[in-house]
């Protein structure tokens, strides 16, 4: 359990709004002609190639920056939306690409990972009134069921060449992860609950793995769908596929999953909520200040030691979001303690009140 010591300042809602604001504002400087670009530290553009995902995050940012009535959101919503429609568009063989630059492309890879986001900032833009989102979307859910989507396993495939002919050996529960993310996200928008029972589908396989594993969501699997518990032992803080499993990703999941119950209504499966308890109490017990210093770990091997103890911002923020969610779904104050005492560390360690 928490401790119920005094928090150093109470997370309101204008104070919330606030940090809202204040990122949505330090953002508008990764506005680049041909999409939105990383930023360092002190908030100026990283020299280099745009990644897709960040242009479609940052257009999704940004609908929700138009709804909080934040000045100048739309004109960056429209940006966004032009560059996954003219810049990142692979008008020959279909889909996005990766990355590019001023002179062409970078990675001409079709990745789910990027895709999924494509679908996410697309069905936002659509449910906000822009005739290019739904465009952007049907052009997406298109192409995801027709080259992503893997009907027998349940879940997508993880990538492909430029011209869809070829596809790694790799299948990643990351990737499928903001998948589910990505077709709540079309179910909101389209109506279609073709989009929300793949949500459910792939969700149902992820739970059964855990549920086996204390909790430990596995990550990494084969094209057959097989474990590969080892997989990038020499390479164990990679950013997108870490060794071991990632304690931020319990506490995404256990937020999407009651999202998605929610998403079905007085039907949901039992088996979404107990996972996301499951998982946050997992989350909380393995992961949180176990190593004597403050702060998530971000992966652990699969006897729940720690193995990349690096604390990530994005981490507390991912706890935060799935306590407020189990807050508002069970009213127990043991939710909302965890989520005043995360934003707690959040001001003391994450939020750069300097730079921005």
């Amino acid at each position: 359990m928490t401790s119920h010591r005094k928090l150093l300042e109470e997370p309101t809602p204008n104070w919330l709004n606030e940090q809202a604001r204040s990122l949505l504002e330090f953002a508008r400087a990764s506005r680049h002609e041909l999409g939105f670009a990383a930023l360092d530290a002190e908030g100026d553009p990283e020299p280099g190639h745009l990644e897709l995902y960040i242009t479609c995050r940052m257009t999704y940012a940004y609908v929700l920056g138009e709804q909080l009535g934040i000045e100048g959101s739309s004109e960056l919503v429209e940006h966004g939306l032009r560059a996954l429609d003219e810049s990142f568009r692979d008008t020959e063989y279909g889909g996005w690409f990766e990355a590019i630059d001023e002179y062409g492309v970078v990675d001409s890879t079709k990745n789910a990972y990027p895709h999924a986001f494509v679908i996410l900032a697309a069905s936002a833009a659509t449910l906000a009134g822009y005739d290019l989102g739904k465009k952007i979307l049907d052009d997406a859910l298109h192409l995801f069921e027709e080259r992503f989507w893997e009907e027998e396993a349940g879940r997508a495939r993880e990538s492909w060449n430029r011209e869809f002919t070829s596809s790694e050996f790799y299948r990643g529960l990351n990737s499928n992860m903001h998948v589910v993310e990505a077709f709540l996200a079309a179910f909101d928008a389209t109506g279609d609950a073709v989009w929300r029972d793949r949500a459910l589908e792939i969700s149902k396989h992820m739970v059964d793995q855990a549920r086996e594993n204390n909790w430990r969501i596995i990550e990494h699997f084969d094209e057959n769908w097989q474990p590969l518990l080892e997989y990038n032992t020499d390479d164990k803080a990679n950013p997108f596929r870490p060794y071991g499993s990632t304690i931020g990703h319990w506490f995404e999941w256990a937020r999407l999953l009651e999202n998605l119950a929610g998403a079905i209504g007085p039907d949901a499966p039992n088996w979404l909520h107990e996972a996301a308890l499951g998982l946050f109490d997992a989350g909380v017990e393995q992961g949180w200040s176990v190593d004597g210093h403050p702060g998530f770990v971000y992966t652990v091997d699969w006897q729940g030691e720690p193995v990349v103890r690096l604390r990530m911002h994005w981490v507390v923020a991912e706890a935060a979001g799935a306590a407020a969610t189990l807050y508002q779904v069970t009213g127990e104050d043991r939710f909302i303690d965890w989520y005043r005492q995360w934003w707690d560390y959040a001001r003391t360690y994450a939020i750069d009140t300097e730079a921005g």
